[in-house]
């Protein structure tokens, strides 16, 4: 623990002084933290992912949009449109939806970057057909108001999990997730359900069972 806290308030402190600068770099290393610190069957892992690039894809996916998106939109309202001010924070809700499905994606993917033993965990994945899964699982529950988002998550899992791989010099391992549509939605929103219920006290064990039924269904062929 006390060699965690270092490293988390190290991380905090040069966030605060940087301006948030450089969290990117202090994620990657909470995250490396866990990871190479993790084993099996007495062998290390070790995570690959180096925080320049989280950097790049914080800048390019969200900083940069927003913050031209916002001028523009500013520029529009005080010079020949200011009946859009009331519909700002509206359009800007949108935008922000839009640009996390991108940076989803590219974080998703800059995480899994990890190697085992000589092997190279990693997705095989390609940008637009991934952006619109994403989009089309978000979609699904934004129009059911919500109802389909515990089986959106278990699709996208399952989407994402069928294109991680382990590969060396020698073969790659594919990982895969075996989904049970309706019992994989009816498990999740029973969880939901336990947690409102029991407002929020429950809510704890709800992410640890529903953590444990992905892992526990996931496989390495």
């Amino acid at each position: 623990f006390g060699k965690f806290l270092g490293v988390y308030l190290s991380g905090a402190l040069l966030s605060l002084i940087t301006l948030g600068i450089y969290k990117a770099w202090f994620f990657k290393n909470i995250y490396k933290y866990f990871i190479d610190n993790s084993s099996y069957n007495e062998e290390s892992f070790s995570f690959q992912g180096k925080g320049v690039k989280l950097f790049v894809i914080m800048l390019l996916c969200i900083t940069l949009p927003f913050f031209i998106a916002t001028v523009i939109l500013a520029t529009l309202i005080f010079f020949s449109m200011p009946y859009l001010m009331p519909k700002l924070p509206v359009i800007l809700y949108v935008l922000v939806f839009v640009l996390m499905i991108p940076f989803t994606y590219l974080f998703y993917k800059w995480l899994i970057d990890i190697r085992y033993k000589g092997y190279h965990i990693k997705w095989q994945t390609k940008f637009w057909p991934s952006i619109g899964k994403i989009a089309s699982e978000v979609l699904l529950s934004v129009i059911t108001a919500g109802i389909y988002s515990p089986l959106a998550m278990f699709r996208l899992y399952k989407y994402f999990a069928d294109r991680t791989t382990a590969g060396n010099e020698e073969e790659v391992r594919k990982f895969g997730y075996d989904i049970d549509h309706l019992n994989d939605f009816l498990f999740a929103w029973g969880q939901i359900l336990l947690t409102i219920i029991t407002l929020m006290i429950y809510y704890p064990w709800a992410c640890c069972r529903i953590g444990k039924r992905l892992l526990g269904k996931t496989y390495v062929e």
